[in-house]
């Protein structure tokens, strides 16, 4: 049994964020960072059997920065 599921969070290209886990194949969105816990754990819910789901859900913020050389 997985202890812990580890989502990366992504800006969406239009608006909102996108959360994907990494080694299953989950992926949600929200139109903002405080709704995304909520739907990352529906999203969790739906995948796994109740006695199956971790315990503990981690989310990785990417943020994609350019800079100029």
């Amino acid at each position: 049994m997985n202890t812990e599921i580890v989502f990366v969070v992504e800006e969406a290209p239009e608006g909102g964020y996108l959360a994907r886990a990494v080694n299953h194949a989950i992926f949600t969105e929200a139109d903002t960072l405080d709704a995304l816990p909520a739907q990352v754990r529906d999203a969790v819910q739906c995948h796994f059997d109740p006695e199956a789901k971790p315990s503990l859900i981690r989310l990785h913020h990417v943020r994609d920065e350019v800079i100029a050389a």
